[in-house]
């Protein structure tokens, strides 16, 4: 099935006349290790309270468990990734974990509570998107919502702009040990079009936007959910959605869903207004 899956991704994509040179994965489906902890490839350790509305994911299912990265956006909404809240009966959300086992509070809600984009596409990765509704959580120095970008900003590419990725991802391609701190870098945003250079017209699309992963320094397994956020204004623009499957340490362009293209998909859904 795996293999009919990149078939059919490959074949689409040469249709819309790009050919992708790597093969999209999302970072959850990457070869599992023994642990589902770790941190961003290569990434800087976080000192507490440094990333207010980072949310740690430890989501359930009949076949077992994954952990993901989100972000806070309300008092009461979490957003993450479709392909993380995709099969899960359940998830306990970690708040103000630098430390991921040491959250100030921790929550857990059922399936029920998930709102996944109802065109997420798990072959071309499309609509990678979702938001989790809690009970009323009070903001402190420690647990605090991100801001979302404007309407305004919803024709801007970002390409040249920095960005800080931050999560529990593993720590390289071949890690197996656990990693217990919140770890974060700095990237630079990448056009679409160097993007689609790697992935093609069909996964990098308007609706993604991508980073540069020099020197072995990407998101990664664990990481998938989690925010990119612009280090000029502070605002959530990416939501970790696909690495390339040759790997973390690559090179390849790291993926994310565009938050601007769904401003009032999340509106619509949660009441909260950009």
């Amino acid at each position: 099935m795996k293999v009919l899956v990149v078939l059919a991704l490959a074949l689409a994509t040469a249709s819309a006349g790009i050919l992708p040179q790597q093969t999209p994965v999302h970072p959850k489906d990457l070869p599992a290790v023994p642990s589902i902890e770790g941190r961003i490839t290569n990434g800087k350790t976080a000192s507490e309270g440094q990333f207010t509305y980072q949310v740690g994911l430890s989501f359930s299912s009949s076949s077992g468990g994954w952990w993901c990265g989100g972000s806070i956006i309300g008092n009461q909404w979490v957003l993450t990734a479709a392909h993380c809240t995709s099969g899960a009966s359940s998830v306990t959300i970690y708040y103000g974990a630098t430390v991921r086992t040491s959250a100030k509070l921790t929550l857990t809600v059922s399936s029920s509570s998930f709102t996944q984009h109802a065109s997420y596409n798990s072959n071309t990765l499309k609509n990678d998107i979702s938001l989790i509704k809690t009970s009323t959580v009070s903001f402190t120095n420690y647990i605090n919502k991100v801001v979302l970008p404007s309407i305004a900003s919803s024709y801007s590419t970002y390409a040249g702009q920095k960005a800080i990725a931050s999560g529990w991802g593993k720590t390289s391609d071949s890690a197996s040990g656990v990693a217990s701190t919140l770890q974060y870098e700095t990237f630079d945003v990448v056009s679409v079009a160097t993007c689609q250079n790697s992935y093609g017209s069909v996964v990098a699309s308007s609706t993604v936007i991508c980073i540069a992963t020099p020197n072995k320094t990407s998101t990664c397994s664990g990481d998938s959910g989690g925010p990119l956020v612009l280090v000029s204004d502070s605002k959530l623009i990416g939501v970790t959605s696909f690495v390339s499957s040759a790997g973390c340490e690559s090179g390849a362009p790291a993926g994310f869903t565009r938050v601007t293209s769904y401003l009032d998909w999340i509106k619509s859904n949660s009441g909260i207004s950009y």
